[in-house]
Formats: C-alpha cells, sequence, structure tokens
C-alpha cells in the first residue's frame, strides 16, 4: 500500500508534462561490428556518444572508437567520426564522463595480444568539457592498477565456491581462475570500464571495472581527479561483471552486475556503506539478465531507473525499469526493444531538462538477411513511465 501511494504522488507531479518517447539511429544500419556505446550531456548542453567498431571485437586489429554529437535543441545527429584508433590494436568499451569541474573524461581499454585479459586501461581529460568538436584533449595515460587483496580474496572466494559447481563451463572457469590468481600480470591487467562513473559529493571518483580473466568486479578510486588511483576491495562472484553504481540518499551504494555465471540468470548485487572501499558479498536480485550490460540510474526526482535485458536467455528485449524505493523494488516496466533482433549494451543518462536518454547497441537482419548494425538513441520523460506497461514485481536485496 506504501509503495503504491508513492507511486501515485509520483504521478500526480507528472501530471503537468506530457509523456515523451523518441527514438532515432545515431547513424544510419551498417555492416560494421558496432558496439557498447556510451552517452554524455556535454556543458554546452550537447548530447556526445562513443562506442566501438570495426570488423569484428578483440580479434580485430582494425576495431577503433568513434563519436558523433546531437547539439543541444537539435534533432539529428553529426557525422560519426573516429576519436581513437590505436594503430594495430582493438580499442574497445569506452566511457564518458563530466565531473564536476566540467571536464570530460574519456576511459577504455587497449586490447594488447587480442583477448580479454590483456586489457590496458586509458584515460583522456577534456580540461573544456569536450566542448570543442571533435574533443581537445589535455591529458592522456594509462590507468596502471593493483587491486587490493585481490590474490587471497580470490583464492578464498574460488574455493568456497568450487565444490557446488557441477562439471561443465563455469567449474573449468572457476578452475582456470584458481590458476591465474597468484600471476601478477593477470591480477594487474583485464581491467574493463563499460558504464559510467560515479561522484561522490565529496569529489571521489568512482570507475566500476570488471575482467574476464576472473570473471568478477572491482572499483578503481580516485579522490584527486584522476591523476592517482587505488581500487577497491574485490567484488568477488562466479561471473557479476560491468557493475553499475548508483548512490542512495543515506550514501550507501548499490552495485548492480550483469551475470556471467551459472543459473538463476539474475542481475547481481553487492552494497557498500564506506564510499566504495569495501562491498557485501555478491548475491542474486530477482531481476532476469541473460548475460548482458545493465546500467541504473537514480533521477533527479528520486526514481530509479534500470535499463536491461530482462530475460534469462537472449538480447532481444530491453526494458527500463523504475524503482521508487531506491531499488529495493521495481514495479514498474516498459519495453524499449521487443524482436528478433538484438539490442543490448545500454548507456542511460539524465539531461539537464530533467528528459531520460538512453544509447544501445541495435543490430537487426535486413530482408536479404544481412545483419546490419548501429547505435540507436531513445528520449523519454517520467511521464511516459508513469503509466506502466507491466508489473514486473521484481525486488532486489535490501
Amino acid at each position: 500500500m506504501r509503495l503504491m501511494l508513492l507511486f501515485a504522488a509520483t504521478c500526480a507531479a507528472w501530471a503537468g508534462e506530457g509523456p515523451i518517447h523518441e527514438t532515432r539511429f545515431v547513424f544510419e544500419p551498417q555492416a560494421l561490428h558496432t558496439h557498447s556505446s556510451s552517452l554524455v550531456q556535454l556543458p554546452n548542453g550537447d548530447l556526445f556518444a562513443v562506442w566501438y567498431a570495426g570488423s569484428g571485437e578483440r580479434k580485430a586489429d582494425d576495431v577503433k572508437l568513434e563519436a558523433a554529437r546531437l547539439p543541444a535543441g537539435g534533432t539529428r545527429w553529426s557525422a560519426r567520426y573516429t576519436i581513437v584508433d590505436t594503430p594495430g590494436f582493438p580499442d574497445c568499451n569506452p566511457i564518458v564522463f563530466v565531473d564536476s569541474k566540467k571536464r570530460l573524461l574519456l576511459l577504455w581499454p587497449i586490447i594488447i595480444d587480442n583477448n580479454w585479459e590483456s586489457a590496458l586501461l586509458q584515460l583522456r581529460v577534456s580540461g573544456d568539457g569536450g566542448v570543442t568538436d571533435p574533443p581537445r584533449w589535455t591529458s592522456a595515460e594509462p590507468v596502471l592498477l593493483k587491486p587490493r587483496h585481490l590474490s587471497e580474496r580470490l583464492i578464498a572466494e574460488i574455493n568456497r565456491l568450487l565444490p557446488a559447481l557441477p562439471a561443465g563451463k563455469h567449474r573449468e572457469e572457476a578452475e582456470l581462475g584458481l590458476k591465474r590468481a597468484s600471476e601478477k600480470l593477470y591480477l594487474r591487467l583485464g581491467w574493463m570500464p563499460r558504464v559510467h562513473p560515479l561522484e561522490l559529493p565529496s569529489g571521489r571518483i568512482l570507475v566500476p571495472l570488471y575482467t574476464d580473466t576472473f570473471n568478477m568486479s572491482v572499483i578503481a578510486i580516485t579522490d584527486d581527479g584522476g591523476a592517482t588511483w587505488t581500487t577497491s576491495e574485490p567484488l568477488v562472484s562466479l561471473g557479476g561483471v560491468q557493475p553499475s553504481l548508483v548512490r542512495r540518499k543515506d550514501g550507501g551504494i548499490v552495485a548492480y552486475m550483469r551475470d556471467n555465471g551459472p543459473p538463476p540468470q539474475r542481475v547481481m548485487a553487492s552494497e557498500s556503506r564506506d564510499d566504495g572501499m569495501t562491498w557485501s558479498a555478491v548475491v542474486d536480485s530477482e531481476i532476469p539478465n541473460p548475460g548482458s550490460s545493465v546500467e541504473v540510474l537514480a533521477l533527479k526526482g528520486g526514481a530509479w531507473a534500470m535499463v536491461n535485458n530482462d530475460t534469462e536467455k537472449g538480447r532481444g528485449r530491453l526494458s527500463l525499469w523504475l524503482s521508487l524505493d531506491e531499488g529495493r523494488t521495481w514495479p514498474v516496466r516498459r519495453t524499449l526493444e521487443d524482436g528478433a533482433g538484438s539490442y543490448s549494451y545500454p548507456s542511460i543518462i539524465q539531461a539537464a531538462d530533467g528528459s531520460i536518454h538512453i544509447t544501445y547497441s541495435h543490430s537487426e537482419r535486413n530482408a536479404a538477411k544481412k545483419e546490419l548494425q548501429s547505435i540507436r538513441h531513445v528520449r523519454v520523460n517520467e511521464a511516459w513511465l508513469r503509466e506502466p506497461q507491466s508489473a514486473a514485481a521484481a525486488s532486489s536485496p535490501r
């Protein structure tokens, strides 16, 4: 009853604004592999999106980072252009973020030997917030990490979980992780971003990272705007990767993760009560996830929005969920895509005018059965969410 009253009150607050739902491609669908976009609003009001594109993923040395811009008040994205191309190496999984100093940060991994385990994290900073086109980078350097207590935590947790794992893929991955857990190179390389950083009121920036080497996550932490870095304690699990961070009003931080582990296929979750340094045990929520990226955002009005492939298998449905109690329950779901294609790796922001913007990888086959790919951009508002399409009635750990 309390939740329904809260929902009714929120709907009443939205009543003065009509629903908005707009969709467009950032560029026309084409044959090149195009994936993993990240979206940000720049200080001048423009939207700026980056992604990677090429003839493949980590195995293709022509993979590079591309970008486009939607001018403030505009309806058409600019022509796509190359923003990073490391000669002879794949550039993947970019994220963009504007910090409280109005600087634009771009983070991404260079893949050294065509395997995810060799990812080397890079950082570029644009001091003017990226308002020039293309952005003018004022610094560029690698981010080198020595994750805290990772080896001992990995060994202890994998040994704890192994007895319950049946023979098969997940047990083999866990046993391989155990062999690698004492090797410095595997512990220090392989860290990749996927979703937006979270800046705390103190100015601390938390950059969620994950590694396919061990199928788990860690948070990179900087208290000086990226000059120096440390890490959180590891978020060790069997498959909890690509964490998305959202902060509650009481200061607690929740990490929601893609599930690459054994059944049940659920969004995985953990919580921090000390500004991201340590994390509770990673557990399953009740939210379906097929092993695909998820992102969560705290909206200005207090609700939380989650974009997720809310199925146990496949990426044919992409949905926007709404929580009115800071992630404890998710009673509202609206479908963004539900078809025969693949719609995945969402990036979500709320613009200065309150509208919600989402970009994601869009792949469908045309009439000639040729796969065409692009980045899709959706703009909605909270009024569009006020009449729930269906009751999801899922909950997350408290």
